[in-house]
Order: structure tokens, then C-alpha cells, then sequence
């Protein structure tokens, strides 16, 4: 495959599951639609805010704002910034992949030696 389709492939990829997955990740912690699910890591977290600020929940707080996408959805600045950080991270996974995958050159160069 040529590299630069491979890296276009990587960072597609990387956008499409950060956009998607987001969402599906605040639903499955308990931030929902309906509110946060009793009994699941997001009201832990957001008991642990409640502590911390002696009873309420800080508006623009992290809880307050993954409840806010939760229930709303990602705006289309966050779905961007969201898509944006998995393009990144599907780039930067390519690059990792093509360093630590083996070198074909090698083989080439040892096929060449053993002709000769």
C-alpha cells in the first residue's frame, strides 16, 4: 500500500472513531440523555464533585460538562475538535505502526547477497 494512502487511511479512521465513539463512550459511563444513570461511573464522579465543592456540581466543571454533551450532544465545535484529536492520534498510530513493522529492505538486500 502506498504510504501516503496508508497514512490518509489512518487518519480517516482515527476522525470517524473519535466522532463516533465519543457519544457511544459518554452513554456507556452514564451520561445520558435522561440525565446521569444512577450507579455509574459518572455518578461517582459526580458525587465526588459535590464533595469537593461542599454540595453542588461547578458549572463548566468536567461533570458539568460531559453531562452537558451527554444529554445534548457534541456542538459541532466539539464533534471538530473531538474529530479533530482522532485524526492525530490515527496519524500518529501510522507512524508508530511504520516504524516498528519490519523492514522489507532488508529482506531484499539478503535475497540479493544469497544470488550472488
Amino acid at each position: 500500500m502506498d504510504p501516503k494512502t496508508a497514512v490518509a487511511i489512518g487518519v480517516g479512521a482515527g476522525a470517524l472513531v473519535a466522532a463516533v465513539g465519543v457519544p457511544v463512550v459518554l452513554g456507556a459511563v452514564g451520561f445520558t440523555s435522561a440525565g446521569i444513570a444512577a450507579g455509574s461511573y459518572a455518578a461517582s464522579m459526580m458525587s465526588a464533585a459535590a464533595v469537593a465543592n461542599g454540595g453542588a456540581v461547578a458549572a463548566g466543571s468536567t461533570v458539568a460538562v460531559l453531562q452537558a454533551a451527554g444529554a445534548a450532544g457534541l456542538s459541532g465545535a466539539a464533534t471538530a475538535a473531538v474529530s479533530g484529536m482522532g485524526a492525530a492520534v490515527g496519524w500518529l498510530v501510522r507512524l508508530i505502526s511504520k516504524k516498528s513493522a519490519p523492514s522489507t529492505e532488508n529482506d531484499e538486500n539478503n535475497e540479493e547477497k544469497k544470488d550472488k
